[in-house]
């Protein structure tokens, strides 16, 4: 059976055949983290670019570090991967440039980020294709880190008090992220009105009393888990009750439709189409609807025009919303059906979504 690394490296070779390329350098965080099978280079969370990247050819992997990370990429990250790590000043961008020019030795590579502006072409676009059709040992790393965080998030509603601030709320579930051994990279929370009122909710200093959304995209050995989960003090109202199987109907019409081979955009036709039959013909355009996912937040954020299709077990983590209600998690779509890798646990209540004689347990709203 062929490996990981067995089948990246095939994709890689097909891949620089059809550009006509020796090789890339690979210095973003989704593609070190596919090419390494797993591993990190980031040290700043707010960017997209890590710290060191990869040179990958045909038959070789090498990482490109300076002075100051090569010890950690020898001594820890890239222990036991077989890369060996060629260092160079940090201080001195044109020693970098003539060590990594004599690597290169006049071969036609493409790069993600050229930061000794070497001259390298841009990545080809269609390399991002190559991270979304996972193999078993990422779907084993996939299933780890979901789980690691649907727990966290749980842990961290169960947590909240009335009168916590959303920035109180936030760091309790940020801490329960790393206490996961994941890294926080999009935290959203909202409480009472601001529920209702935005869909991209940064914490504020306004206090939770009743109701409260806690958003997270955990990072577990570079792929992304997305996880929404909702708690209210006291007995939901009617309204809430109505709204929360309104969402899990619509989330279960557009995940229980995400099948190999369809595309996005005839996907998000169904989802317009669950939202209509569910009362909420227009609510889809106050939010993109989500799409799909793994080593980015969201490889592809689907719209009603969307070309590209579902791959045999590619990630998904569609966000459907209306006013006052959400529904969120990461879904993995097999051959033969649907895995939810950030299944709510059995203390966790459940609603039942329906779509066309099928059914889908989503995550409740917890009431505290």
């Amino acid at each position: 059976m062929a490996t990981e690394l067995d089948i990246k490296q095939r994709r890689l070779s097909d891949f620089l055949d059809r550009h006509k390329l020796d090789g890339v350098v690979l210095q973003n965080r989704n593609n070190f983290a596919w090419i390494t099978c797993g591993r990190d280079n980031h040290i700043a969370n707010n960017s997209p670019q890590g710290v060191t990247a990869i040179l990958a050819t045909r038959t070789e992997r090498l990482c490109l570090a300076n002075s100051i990370e090569a010890p950690r990429m020898i001594g820890e990250e890239l222990a036991g991967t077989g890369i060996n790590t060629v260092s160079f000043p940090w201080w001195d961008k044109n020693v970098a440039a003539r060590i990594v020019n004599e690597i290169i030795a006049g071969r036609n590579f493409a790069a993600d980020v050229d930061p000794l502006d070497l001259g390298f072409a841009p990545l080809p676009h269609d390399f991002a294709e190559l991270r979304w059709s996972l193999t078993v040992e990422e779907i084993a790393r996939y299933r780890d880190g979901a789980q690691r965080t649907a727990c966290a998030i749980e842990a961290a509603c169960r947590a909240v008090k009335p009168g916590d601030t959303e920035h109180d709320i936030a760091a309790l579930l940020d801490e329960q992220i790393h206490r996961g051994r994941c890294n926080p990279v999009v935290t959203l929370v909202s409480a009472d009105d601001r529920v209702s009122k935005y869909r991209h909710p940064i914490p504020t200093s306004n206090k939770c009393h009743r109701y409260a959304m806690l958003v997270t995209c955990a990072e577990y050995h570079g792929l992304i888990s997305c996880c929404t989960r909702f708690l209210h003090f006291g007995p939901l109202s009617e309204e809430l009750k109505t709204k929360q199987q309104t969402i899990a109907n619509i989330d279960a019409a557009v995940n229980l439709s995400t099948r190999p081979g369809k595309s996005l955009g005839e996907i998000f036709k169904t989802l317009q189409k669950a939202y209509a039959d569910n009362g909420h013909a227009d609510q889809w355009q106050l939010h993109h609807q989500g799409g799909s996912t793994g080593y980015a937040g969201r490889e592809v954020v689907a719209n009603p025009h969307t070309q590209e299709t579902v791959r045999p077990n590619q990630a998904f983590a569609w966000n459907p919303s209306i006013v006052g209600a959400k529904c969120e998690d990461t879904v993995l779509v097999t051959p033969t059906g649907h895995d939810v890798l950030t299944q709510c646990s059995k203390q966790w209540p459940t609603v039942t979504g329906t779509f066309n004689g099928e059914s889908l347990k989503r995550p409740a709203i917890l009431e505290r």
